[in-house]
């Protein structure tokens, strides 16, 4: 049974206030959205008209109205959950019929999961077979949908079970250091996933294939190659598959380094402006903003664990939710909600940082090519392609936006431009262009 007292006032405040002002900047972005003029921005004529402009702030209202939904559900269903005291007696439940520490862990774990997941399954169908379908971009059958969904869950709920029994082990057996070798544990299993994910999890999900196009691969390995930058593979994934969105990434570490095209990126960019896209994470790379992101996590992650150790060492938490103290996995689950909505209000020193970093990258890829020309192209167009809110609200962007806004990412990059101290056209070899 939960007891009122200063803990529960304190998660209370915690917990609802979270979800109010998070619910609250979301529904300020929609009113944003909804309210901006309708006129093209400056820069964006050939690109944006007023009738793909109107579509992409009715694009960005659908998914934010529907996703503010979902949220505020999902958190009343946990709320609800936490309070009736039906997870005390689940726990109870499993000490009676004899049901030891770690299996009794993952199905507590389990159970919560599930419920979590049938509550986010309609919402991610009518995200797909709805508001993607509507728009123009969803391409997948329900079949391949549920597959999809099928290896995820395995996959997540595999590494999941996992990290959980290894942690429970550790506050068995170093009850006063375990939060210490339980960060170390989940770099590790991190690193190890990032080295895996190309070659084991990605191909799950997605054909790839080397790019088809062997004189833009050569401009790539050559670009990458006068930057320093070793990359394995040059491959192409079928992502036209499943939806029309376009995108293109780096992923790997050492020789699982790849670099990933979707295929539909192919289909609607010239050479040059996939090149700039890539010069632009060339410059992530020199920059060294990946570790450096990987330490600032790192840290939040490691404090992370140590303020989990205070909490599960605390009685009162597991008394407050009427839990047994010696319940150690309850006092991690516990731990985690608080946590996650602390959590919330630190993510603006992250997206800021994250900004940061890409506007750096930009700068870069600026003064390699010798022009903004090409990635100013490649952003509009992606933007436009994939419906992007040109407007977003500014204290929405502080707290979701890993990268600056278009408009202001555009008139970047046309001052680094302006600012460059000796302007020259590049040539063709530098961009990668035909001759």
């Amino acid at each position: 049974m939960v007891h009122f007292n200063s803990m529960l006032l304190f998660f209370m405040l915690l917990y609802v206030g979270q979800t109010a002002f998070r619910t609250w900047v979301d529904a300020i972005n929609l009113r944003h959205s909804i309210g901006i003029s309708g006129m093209v921005p400056r820069g964006f004529e050939g690109f944006v008209d007023k009738d793909r402009l109107e579509r992409m702030n009715a694009y960005t209202v659908e998914r934010g109205r529907i996703g503010i939904f979902e949220e505020i559900l999902s958190d009343s269903v946990l709320l609800v959950i936490l309070l009736s005291g039906l997870l005390p007696l689940l726990a109870n439940w499993f000490s009676r019929v004899g049901i030891t520490e770690i299996p009794a862990a993952l199905l507590f774990f389990f159970i919560i999961g599930a419920i979590q997941f049938f509550i986010e399954l309609p919402f991610g169908y009518h995200q797909t077979f709805v508001i993607e379908e509507k728009f123009g971009f969803n391409r997948s059958t329900l079949k391949l949908w549920a597959l999809d969904l099928v290896k995820s869950g395995l996959i997540s709920m595999a590494l999941f079970a996992a990290l959980l029994t290894i942690l429970l082990l550790l506050i068995r057996d170093f009850p006063q250091h375990w939060w210490f070798w339980g960060f170390l544990t989940v770099a590790a299993v991190q690193v190890l996933l990032a080295i895996l994910f190309p070659v084991v999890i990605a191909p799950l999900f997605n054909k790839f294939e080397p790019v088809r196009d062997e004189d833009l691969a050569s401009k790539i390995m050559r670009l990458m190659s006068e930057n320093g930058i070793r990359v394995r593979k040059i491959l192409q994934m079928d992502a036209g598959l499943r939806s029309r969105h376009t995108n293109a990434y780096f992923t790997g570490i050492g020789k699982t380094k790849q670099i990933v095209l979707y295929d539909t990126l192919l289909e609607s960019h010239t050479h040059d402006e996939i090149l700039s896209v890539l010069a632009h994470e060339a410059g992530h790379f020199r920059k060294k903003h990946v570790p450096k992101q990987l330490l600032l996590f790192g840290a939040f992650t490691l404090g992370a664990f140590y303020v989990t150790y205070l909490f599960i060492n605390w009685p009162l938490l597991y008394s407050t939710f009427g839990f047994s103290p010696s319940l150690p996995y309850a006092g991690l689950f516990l731990a985690g909600i608080i946590l996650q909505k602390a959590g919330f209000f630190l993510q603006p020193l992250y997206m800021w940082l994250s900004r940061r970093f890409e506007v750096e990258a930009d700068s870069f890829a600026v003064n390699m090519l010798g022009t903004a020309e090409p990635l100013l192209t490649a952003l509009k167009r992606l933007s436009a392609d994939n419906l992007s809110n040109l407007n977003p609200h500014p204290l929405y962007v502080r707290f979701h936006y890993s990268h600056p806004p278009i408009i202001l990412r555009a008139a970047r990059l046309e001052e680094v431009e302006r600012n460059m101290p000796a302007r020259r056209s590049p040539s063709p070899e530098r961009l990668g262009s035909d001759i």
